[in-house]
């Protein structure tokens, strides 16, 4: 695993990028509460992506989720190309069921199912300069963890320091719903695969070094996952 300076303060997301989404984020839950019924009344239920996924079924597959702690709204699907979306392919690897696979490079990441498959999401990865590779393991796993921002944050962004004492989980928080702790060695690495709540990140490098899915996807990998699961990531 390739981990440096530059990694000093990445600390479960890229702050910058994330965090300063938040003020505009409230203002679209509301749309994206509706956009599964958006689609319906649209009247898209038999087209199909080019991944071969109806719209439909997608929609439903990002649908809200009401019965979370925080309600969680509907993804908004226009936001992700359909290439993105969950689905069950077809992956040889040698790593055992239930192993994690992170490919960076293009912004995937497996779960193992075994018998040649996997199950596969769209995911943001590190940016240029902080991605990084190399086995891992799962050493903790939050429900709407709290986010604190380190200090070298607050320092660069002052704002932040109201939060010095952590951000309590919500659906502002910028770990979301679910979180894996990624551990080497008995010790934390800084980096988590966590739920994001921006569909238009999903394919791209926008992080510290985290991976963030879909608060749905993530939602779906998290319940699969226990402690001590081995998580391999690619070289980018």
């Amino acid at each position: 695993m390739i981990i440096d300076g530059r990694n000093a303060d990445a600390r479960q997301v890229d702050e910058t990028n994330l965090l300063g989404r938040r003020a505009g984020l409230l203002n679209r839950r509301s749309f994206l509460a509706g956009s599964a019924v958006g689609l319906g009344a649209l009247g898209l239920g038999g087209c199909a992506t080019s991944d071969g996924m109806s719209l439909a079924e997608a929609a439903k597959l990002y649908g809200p989720v009401p019965e979370e702690k925080f309600p969680i709204p509907a993804a908004d699907i226009s936001k992700v190309d359909p290439k993105y979306f969950r689905r069950t392919v077809r992956y040889e690897t040698k790593e055992a069921p239930g192993t994690i696979i992170v490919d960076p490079g293009n912004y995937y990441v497996y779960r193992v199912e075994g018998d040649g498959n996997a199950t596969r999401y769209g995911a943001n990865v590190g940016r240029d300069g902080f991605r990084w590779n190399g086995d891992a393991y799962v050493g903790r796993k939050s429900e709407w963890p709290t986010w604190t921002p380190p200090k070298e944050m607050i320092k660069r962004q002052p704002e932040a320091a109201k939060y010095a004492r952590g951000m309590p989980g919500g659906l502002d928080n910028p770990l979301g719903a679910r979180t894996l702790h990624l551990y080497q060695n008995g010790a934390y690495t800084l980096y988590t695969i966590y739920a994001s709540s921006d569909p238009e990140t999903i394919g791209s490098g926008i992080t510290s070094g985290c991976v963030g899915l879909l608060s749905q996807d993530m939602i779906h990998l998290y319940s699969q996952t226990p402690v001590k699961t081995k998580v391999v990531v690619l070289p980018a």
